[in-house]
């Protein structure tokens, strides 16, 4: 996971919202085995979109109020931000070709 950009309170807003190119956050926890089942896809998803597409982790015991403030109840939830605005979300483990399909309406 260390070639994921982790996400904090502190680089948010420059990390995803400011981002000149799509980003793709996992919002996860150490403990949701949902989280650990896509973990894989995204380490995935970052390599073959590599420079189209930027791939990040926020933990959301340790950056609850990022999650609080986009209403995140259920993890995992993979969110694609565009332009600082959330473009697509999708809740719980879902496989890879559903996460694709995100990616490519947002990167289109």
């Amino acid at each position: 996971m260390s070639d994921l950009l982790q996400i904090t309170d502190q680089n948010f807003e420059t990390e995803v919202l400011k981002s000149d190119v799509p980003v793709l956050v996992d919002f996860w926890a150490e403990w949701c085995g949902p989280c650990r089942m896509i973990a894989s896809i995204v380490k995935e998803l970052a390599s073959e979109y590599n420079g189209k597409l930027k791939v990040a982790k926020l933990d959301v015991d340790a950056y609850g109020s990022i999650a609080q403030q986009y209403k995140i109840l259920s993890i995992p939830t993979v969110m694609i931000f565009k332009e600082g605005k959330v473009a697509s979300q999708i809740i719980g483990a879902v496989p890879k070709k559903d996460l694709v399909k995100h990616v490519e309406k947002a990167l289109a």
